[in-house]
Protein backbone atom coordinates (compact mmCIF):
# COMPACT_ATOMS: atom_id res chain seq x y z
CA UNK A 1 0.00 0.00 0.00
CA UNK A 2 1.33 3.45 -0.93
CA UNK A 3 0.29 6.91 0.18
CA UNK A 4 0.90 10.27 -1.46
CA UNK A 5 0.57 13.65 0.28
CA UNK A 6 -1.90 15.77 -1.68
CA UNK A 7 -2.67 18.84 0.43
CA UNK A 8 -2.34 20.58 3.77
CA UNK A 9 -5.10 22.72 5.27
CA UNK A 10 -4.71 26.11 6.95
CA UNK A 11 -7.78 27.87 8.32
CA UNK A 12 -7.58 31.58 7.51
CA UNK A 13 -9.34 34.64 8.88
CA UNK A 14 -9.18 36.83 5.73
CA UNK A 15 -9.28 34.61 2.64
CA UNK A 16 -8.36 37.23 0.05
CA UNK A 17 -5.50 38.59 2.14
CA UNK A 18 -4.12 35.05 2.52
CA UNK A 19 -4.52 34.26 -1.18
CA UNK A 20 -2.72 37.49 -2.09
CA UNK A 21 0.11 36.66 0.32
CA UNK A 22 0.64 33.13 -1.02
CA UNK A 23 0.61 34.36 -4.60
CA UNK A 24 3.05 37.22 -3.95
CA UNK A 25 5.38 35.41 -1.53
CA UNK A 26 5.44 31.93 -3.08
CA UNK A 27 3.88 32.14 -6.53
CA UNK A 28 0.93 29.92 -5.62
CA UNK A 29 -2.23 30.30 -7.68
CA UNK A 30 -5.81 29.24 -7.07
CA UNK A 31 -6.34 25.81 -8.61
CA UNK A 32 -9.93 25.20 -7.51
CA UNK A 33 -12.45 26.13 -4.83
CA UNK A 34 -15.50 24.84 -3.01
CA UNK A 35 -18.17 27.13 -1.63
CA UNK A 36 -20.94 26.06 0.72
CA UNK A 37 -24.40 26.67 -0.73
CA UNK A 38 -25.34 28.45 2.52
CA UNK A 39 -22.18 30.62 2.48
CA UNK A 40 -20.82 29.08 5.70
CA UNK A 41 -17.40 28.26 4.23
CA UNK A 42 -15.10 28.71 1.25
CA UNK A 43 -12.20 26.37 0.56
CA UNK A 44 -9.54 27.47 -1.92
CA UNK A 45 -6.79 25.13 -3.11
CA UNK A 46 -3.56 26.97 -3.96
CA UNK A 47 -0.72 25.35 -5.87
CA UNK A 48 2.14 25.76 -8.31
CA UNK A 49 3.07 24.17 -11.62
CA UNK A 50 6.11 22.54 -9.96
CA UNK A 51 4.12 19.66 -8.43
CA UNK A 52 0.59 18.62 -7.58
CA UNK A 53 0.74 19.28 -3.81
CA UNK A 54 -1.88 21.83 -2.76
CA UNK A 55 -2.33 24.23 0.12
CA UNK A 56 -5.96 24.25 1.21
CA UNK A 57 -7.10 27.58 2.64
CA UNK A 58 -10.37 27.31 4.56
CA UNK A 59 -12.44 30.37 5.45
CA UNK A 60 -15.34 29.94 7.89
CA UNK A 61 -18.08 32.58 7.93
CA UNK A 62 -18.69 32.29 11.68
CA UNK A 63 -15.04 32.83 12.69
CA UNK A 64 -15.03 36.28 14.26
CA UNK A 65 -11.36 36.48 15.31
CA UNK A 66 -7.92 35.42 14.10
CA UNK A 67 -7.02 31.80 14.83
CA UNK A 68 -4.98 30.91 17.92
CA UNK A 69 -2.00 28.92 16.61
CA UNK A 70 -0.61 28.09 20.04
CA UNK A 71 3.15 27.81 20.02
CA UNK A 72 3.25 27.52 16.21
CA UNK A 73 5.48 24.46 16.44
CA UNK A 74 4.56 23.27 12.95
CA UNK A 75 5.34 24.51 9.47
CA UNK A 76 5.20 23.79 5.77
CA UNK A 77 8.50 23.96 3.84
CA UNK A 78 9.06 25.39 0.37
CA UNK A 79 12.20 24.80 -1.70
CA UNK A 80 13.34 27.54 -4.05
CA UNK A 81 15.70 27.52 -7.02
CA UNK A 82 16.92 31.06 -6.18
CA UNK A 83 17.37 31.32 -2.44
CA UNK A 84 18.98 34.78 -2.48
CA UNK A 85 16.24 36.32 -4.62
CA UNK A 86 13.54 34.70 -2.48
CA UNK A 87 15.21 36.03 0.68
CA UNK A 88 15.36 39.57 -0.72
CA UNK A 89 11.71 39.41 -1.82
CA UNK A 90 10.55 38.19 1.60
CA UNK A 91 12.74 40.73 3.38
CA UNK A 92 11.14 43.48 1.26
CA UNK A 93 7.67 42.10 2.12
CA UNK A 94 8.57 42.21 5.83
CA UNK A 95 7.40 38.63 6.39
CA UNK A 96 10.64 36.98 7.59
CA UNK A 97 10.03 35.88 11.18
CA UNK A 98 13.06 33.69 11.92
CA UNK A 99 16.44 33.06 10.33
CA UNK A 100 18.86 30.20 10.92
CA UNK A 101 22.00 31.03 8.91
CA UNK A 102 23.85 28.01 10.32
CA UNK A 103 21.30 25.71 8.71
CA UNK A 104 20.94 27.95 5.64
CA UNK A 105 17.19 28.41 6.07
CA UNK A 106 14.69 31.04 7.13
CA UNK A 107 10.99 31.22 7.92
CA UNK A 108 8.28 33.59 6.77
CA UNK A 109 4.90 34.07 8.40
CA UNK A 110 1.60 34.42 6.57
CA UNK A 111 -1.21 36.85 7.54
CA UNK A 112 -2.63 34.32 10.04
CA UNK A 113 0.71 33.57 11.70
CA UNK A 114 1.48 30.24 10.02
CA UNK A 115 5.23 29.67 9.63
CA UNK A 116 6.61 28.65 6.23
CA UNK A 117 10.17 27.39 5.92
CA UNK A 118 12.23 28.44 2.91
CA UNK A 119 15.06 26.09 1.94
CA UNK A 120 17.59 26.27 -0.91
Amino acid sequence: MKFKMVHENYNVYDLQKSMDFYEKALGLKEKRRKEAPDGSFIIVYMGSDENDFLLELTWLKDMDRPYNLGDCEFHLAFQTDDFEAAYEKHKEMGCICFENPEMGIYFITDPDGYWLEIVP
